[in-house]
């Protein structure tokens, strides 16, 4: 009997791990941990010393940028008001900016070990957590959720690498917790590009702030709404959809998908609209893939990489030149998909070794990548090529 109890004990155990989500919240958060790791930072910073390209030439276009200027003065306000169409605008740029620019202050740091830099990703951080209460306007939740994309990766690289004092640290701990998570943390029924950029703000902060619970809610969100983004054939005649929107017919489902009626492999809910937007929605899924992998569970070997990898294949063919046929958006496209492929394609190319071709070509061809000025900034430099 007693052999039997352990034996059904042992059953229940190996089942609950199985049953265990491959995306839920580490036992332990690894730190720094959001998007960019310390082992890739390490590789950054040895190749960019021996002045190995491309990231010497990656990291000379980030300390060549505004972002990296010490006397650049932040600009912070109790309330940033985000209309449509960045109109109106109140604070809308400069949060974004200042919070990309404490992140490339924190790279810089890392790479150099100039102390300066260092200070100065915490002066911007400390500037816009003493004062920064609300976000308002139609925009609020997408400007939330760019802007609490790059606080938190800032923040990760200071509060764990600088050995130097953030006494305010707590504080701006206190700003995540309180003015960020809350905007983004429910969600979206907007365009996909929406969510997924405000789950990943919800997951980096869950990440610094160590909150299971909400890294939870944020990943239980991202993988609804990454299969209802990228449409893959095993999906069926239509793309998956996200339970809270009520696409419940073929119109409706058509509708939201900017008309397209023909679904295939790495099409998005947004390649009709424009593939900037498109650019957004997958490079945020890149971010959070790699922020979970970072954590331990390895997204890229789940539907969440099969999309990416078909959604950057996808729009790679049609920026690289080739042209739309008709029943591809009525054989218009509107390019642009942005500096948005070097995590996706080192993830899935190098380290899986899957075959991305066009990616590939892409990735090379749009090197060193820059920044997009809302929530993408220097990937050459941090995962290009990088097997850490």
């Amino acid at each position: 009997m007693r052999r039997t109890g352990l034996l059904a004990a042992a059953a229940a155990l190996v089942a609950g791990v199985l049953a265990w989500p491959a995306d839920a919240a580490p036992s332990t958060f690894v730190h720094p941990g959001v998007t960019v790791s310390k082992g890739q930072l390490d590789f950054t910073r040895a190749k960019v010393n021996a002045g190995a390209q491309p990231w010497k030439g990656a990291f000379d276009q980030m300390m060549a940028s505004k972002y990296a200027d010490l006397n650049r003065t932040p600009r912070p306000r109790a309330v940033v008001e985000c209309g449509s169409y960045s109109n109106p605008n109140n604070g809308c740029t400069d949060e974004r900016e200042d919070a990309i620019a404490a992140y490339t202050q924190a790279l810089a740091w890392y790479v150099t070990r100039d102390e300066r830099r260092a200070r100065k990703a915490i002066e911007l951080m400390d500037a816009w957590s003493a004062v920064i209460r609300d976000h308002t306007n139609s925009n609020a939740p997408l400007q939330t959720g760019w802007a609490g994309s790059s606080w938190p990766k800032a923040a990760e690289i200071i509060k764990y690498t600088y050995t130097g004092t953030w006494a305010d640290s707590g504080r701006f701990a206190t700003m995540l917790r309180t003015v960020y998570l809350p905007e983004v943390i429910n969600g979206s029924n907007s365009n996909g590009n929406w969510e997924l950029s405000m789950m990943e703000a919800a997951v980096g902060i869950s990440v610094f702030l160590e909150d299971k619970a909400s890294y939870d809610k944020a990943m239980a969100k991202f993988r609804t709404r990454t299969a209802a983004y990228v449409y893959l054939a095993s999906d069926g005649d239509l793309p998956k959809t996200v339970p809270s929107q009520n696409l419940d017919t073929r119109e409706k489902i058509v509708k939201y998908w900017q008309g397209q009626s023909t679904f295939v492999d790495g099409l998005s809910q947004e390649t009709c609209r424009d593939f900037t937007h498109t650019g957004y929605g997958l490079s945020a899924i890149s971010h959070v893939a790699e922020t979970s992998r970072i954590q331990g569970q390895d997204l890229y070997g789940t539907d969440v990489g099969e999309r990416l990898r078909h959604g950057l294949g996808f729009h790679a063919r049609y920026q690289l030149g080739a042209a739309a046929p008709g029943r591809l958006c009525g054989g218009s496209l509107k390019l642009g998909l942005g500096p948005v492929p070097e995590v996706g394609h080192n993830a899935l190319a190098n380290r899986l070794g899957h075959a991305m071709t066009n990616t590939g070509t892409l990735t090379l061809r749009g090197r060193p990548a820059g920044s997009n000025n809302l929530f993408v900034a220097w990937e050459t430099l941090t995962h290009g090529d990088n097997p850490a």
